[in-house]
Parts: structure tokens; C-alpha cells; sequence
């Protein structure tokens, strides 16, 4: 593994961190490194729950390292299986991802921690999607995810004038799921991973695979989509055993021990 990411391998929950001082820019190794970990994240089968966080006090990512552009790095270089920053098109990675925005996340950055599936925030935290101040855009999810996570004229203003979103407002508008003291930050996301952990794994794959397939579906429509067969996933939960275990633990008044196996 490059030393641009590290990666605290727990028994269900990895903690990736971006350690790239000063800013954990990412140029094109960056991404393959950061796309080798959410790579390997997915292939193991005990990994249940990723914490992605940044190096430092300051910065999550401060996003496409224009360093390496001016060099002429170009943005649609190798970036690897995730694509840029290694997450923000990784489809087949089917487990939750939490990032741990603990400074700025600008530009790519954001992008990165709008790829994950929830995200805590330090109080300090901002974000931002500059890239129309700069003559480009932001095109690896900026301009499709964030149009799902704030209101439309929200994510108008940011996109078109690159204004910065500090934690308590991307609260506000449920942006994120916590925004907590710099010091806790960790400690709050790995008190979600373990949340998360306590649900069955299938199931929360099914989840995921649900939620993307049927995003922008009517109600009607996405009911009809998922009961034709045409999410696997979500299909997968129902021969379980976990499916069978879960309500009998609950009848038994204990934890549920999950297989992740099918019947």
C-alpha cells in the first residue's frame, strides 16, 4: 500500500486515512492508492464498514491537486477502478463508507466525502466546489450528488460561485449526519461504524443496491423495479439466513449473530 493512504485494518471496520501533507491533494497516484484501498476494503470479507478520514487538523482533501494540473497532469489520467479519488465511481463497492471530514473539503475533496454513505463532521469543517472559479467544473459527482443532499438552490449557489459551507449549516441541511468537536471526531465515527455493524450485512447491501437503483424513481416505479427482479442484492435478502435469524433473535430477546450466508 502507497504511504499516501493508511489503513487501520480492525476486524469489521477499516480506517483509511489520506495522509498527503500539507493539503492530501490528489494527483493521479493519490487516487490509485486511495482506489487500491476501497478496492481491497471490498474484497475482504470480514471488512463491514469503512471510516475514510484526512492527515492532519485542516484538511480532509483539498481535492485535484492543480500542482500536478499546471504540470500537466491531466484529470482524465489512470485514476484507477474508483475513479477520482478513488470512490467517487467505485459501483461495485456494496458496503458503507463513512467519511470523517475533520478540515476543509474543497473541490474534489467534497466530492470524495459526497461518495460516502454518511458523514460526520468536525466543527471546524467547510466545503466548497470552487471549480467554476477556476474554469472548469466539478464533475466527479459534484454536480450529480450534491443536488440530492441540499436543496436545489443551495447546491445552485455553491456550485456556481464556489461559496464555502461551514459544518454547522451543512447540518442544518442534513448534509451530514454529526458535527461534533475536532476531538471527538473519530470517536463519533467509529460509535456510527459500530451502529452500523450491529445490522446484517446482506441487508445492508440490499440497501445500498435498492437506494442507487431506484434514486430517481417515482415511488411507484421504484416498487415495481425492485420486485421485477432487477436488483439482485435486494432480491438476496429474502433466502438469507440472516433474514430467518434476525426476527428469531429478536423473538428470543438476543443479539442476532449474522452469517451473511444464504439459505
Amino acid at each position: 500500500m502507497s504511504d499516501l493512504v493508511r489503513i487501520d485494518q480492525g476486524e469489521e471496520v477499516w480506517e483509511i486515512t489520506l495522509d498527503r501533507p500539507k493539503a492530501n491533494a490528489i494527483n493521479a497516484e493519490t487516487s490509485r492508492a486511495l482506489s487500491s484501498a476501497f478496492v481491497a476494503f471490498r474484497d475482504d470479507p470480514g471488512a463491514r464498514v469503512a471510516i475514510l478520514t484526512g492527515g492532519g487538523e485542516k484538511f480532509f482533501s483539498a481535492g485535484w491537486d492543480l500542482k500536478a494540473a499546471a504540470a500537466g497532469e491531466e484529470l482524465e489520467v489512470d485514476h484507477g477502478e474508483g475513479g477520482f479519488a478513488g470512490l467517487t465511481e467505485l459501483w461495485s463497492l456494496d458496503k458503507p463508507v463513512i467519511a470523517a471530514v475533520n478540515g476543509y473539503a474543497a473541490g474534489g475533496g467534497f466530492e470524495l466525502a459526497l461518495a460516502a454513505d454518511m458523514i460526520v463532521a468536525a466543527d471546524h469543517a467547510q466545503f466548497m466546489l470552487p471549480e467554476a472559479t477556476l474554469g472548469i467544473i466539478a464533475d466527479a459527482g459534484g454536480f450529480i450528488r450534491l443536488p440530492h443532499r441540499v436543496p436545489r438552490a443551495i447546491a445552485n449557489e455553491m456550485l456556481m460561485t464556489g461559496r464555502r459551507m461551514p459544518a454547522a449549516e451543512a447540518g442544518h441541511w442534513g448534509l451530514v449526519n454529526r458535527v461534533v468537536p475536532a476531538g471527538e471526531l473519530m470517536d463519533a465515527a467509529r460509535e456510527l461504524a459500530a451502529a452500523v455493524c450491529r445490522c446484517a450485512p446482506l441487508a445492508l447491501r440490499g440497501v445500498k443496491a435498492a437506494m442507487a437503483a431506484t434514486q430517481a424513481m417515482a415511488a411507484q416505479e421504484a416498487y415495481a423495479h425492485i420486485r421485477s427482479g432487477a436488483v439482485p442484492a435486494y432480491d438476496a435478502i429474502w433466502t438469507s439466513e440472516d433474514a430467518k435469524e434476525g426476527p428469531l433473535a429478536f423473538s428470543e430477546g438476543r443479539p442476532p449473530k449474522w452469517s451473511g450466508r444464504f439459505s
